[in-house]
């Protein structure tokens, strides 16, 4: 068990538990044609079934069971603040599973030639206000107050003696709901992190009917007609957040390094982490000379690399692999749709370079606030 134990910890590393989150979401949600190929043959698509549902419903519980026996595992998990995390584990979970089954089933009666479960009968199924939906949102208020009264009598608020300026925590966490805004300040600038990728965030979500503007798949779920907003909100929402509130919540531990879930958290443990910008790994570490004075003659290879990874990447992109996402959304559409996706992946991309070469900024300009 010690020897499992260690390997969940291992895999639990942030280079390989991105990688795997990374691997398996575009073999669940692949977001093209080419993809869906490999989708099919490799039979993702059972995924969607009641029996997976039972399956992996199971093995979660199974693991969480296993890990309450660990009192490290035990002393994270049951924590009141992360209680509603280990939670939001299994609703994301079976509520995902949930629309894509539907939607997979629809395809399939499409394919058939019969209407999707959300069309059928339509002009007969309706509910009346009053009482089918009064005594529904009555049954709902009685169930819910029961659930949080209960929830509120076993289990301690996590309230804590008044802020004092003298002492902070160790790890000093946001709200659950704030978590990924505080891994993204890790890999960037708080102008970026705080204000820019959230604005891009609340924009993609604004953009993504316009983008996909395929009058398919209108009214009920589909995943045949909508494989790019589907693969477009589940990688923002799923990999992009919700998998850095679960990091955050249960991997980052004190002095903010990381710990395996059944690693303990030693508040003295030391990892000797130097983060260097792009410039000095240039100037100082390959050529072996000082800082140019010049800022811009100091930063030129990263205002390089970004100028080419904004402006030569989507040109590129356009003309290669995503010629034919380009020709059916057009230059206006797929220029949003690109700059949108390669501003998000500026993400998991600054992540990987901090962790396997500590790379802190790629053009850093502190004298004017610029970083990033």
């Amino acid at each position: 068990m010690e020897g499992f134990k260690h390997l969940i910890d291992v895999l639990a590393k942030p280079t390989i538990l991105v990688t795997f989150t990374f691997v398996i979401f575009f073999f669940i949600f692949p977001p093209s044609d080419w993809f869906d190929k490999w989708h099919r043959r490799l039979k993702f698509d059972a995924l969607w079934g009641k029996k997976s549902l039972i399956i992996i419903t199971g093995l979660l519980i199974a693991f969480f069971v296993f890990g309450l026996g660990d009192p490290d595992f035990r002393s994270i998990v049951l924590k009141p603040d992360n209680v509603p995390i280990s939670g939001l584990i299994f609703l994301v979970f079976f509520f995902t599973w949930l629309s894509m089954s539907q939607a997979y089933k629809n395809d399939e009666l499409q394919e058939a030639g019969k209407p999707v479960d959300e069309h059928y009968d339509a002009p007969n199924d309706k509910v009346l206000v009053w009482p089918d939906l009064v005594y529904v949102e009555l049954i709902s208020l009685v169930l819910c107050s029961a659930f949080f009264l209960l929830w509120s009598i076993g289990l301690a608020a996590p309230l804590e003696e008044p802020a004092n300026p003298s002492e902070s925590p160790n790890p000093a966490k946001a709200p659950w709901y704030f978590l990924g805004l505080q891994e993204m300040l890790v890999y960037f600038d708080p102008w970026m992190a705080g204000v820019v990728l959230p604005s891009l965030i609340i924009l993609g979500l604004m953009a993504i009917p316009y983008l996909d503007n395929n009058p398919e798949g209108a009214g009920y779920y589909s995943y045949k007609n909508r494989k790019l907003s589907i693969a477009i909100f589940m990688f923002g929402w799923l990999v992009l957040w919700v998998l850095l509130i679960v990091i955050g919540t249960f991997l980052r531990g004190p002095n903010w390094n990381f710990f395996g879930p059944f690693e303990y958290w030693d508040s003295h443990k030391v990892e000797a982490l130097t983060n260097v910008n792009l410039s000095e790994f240039i100037y100082v570490k390959w050529m072996g000379t000082g800082l140019p004075g010049n800022i811009l003659l100091r930063e030129i290879w990263g205002i390089i690399i970004t100028l080419g990874y904004f402006m030569v990447l989507p040109p590129l992109l356009a003309k290669t692999w995503l010629k034919d996402m380009y020709a059916k959304l057009g230059v206006a559409r797929y220029s949003i749709f690109i700059v949108l996706i390669i501003s998000a992946l500026t993400l998991p991309i600054k992540m990987y370079l901090r962790w396997m070469f500590n790379l802190k900024y790629i053009i850093s300009i502190p004298e004017y606030f610029f970083n990033f």
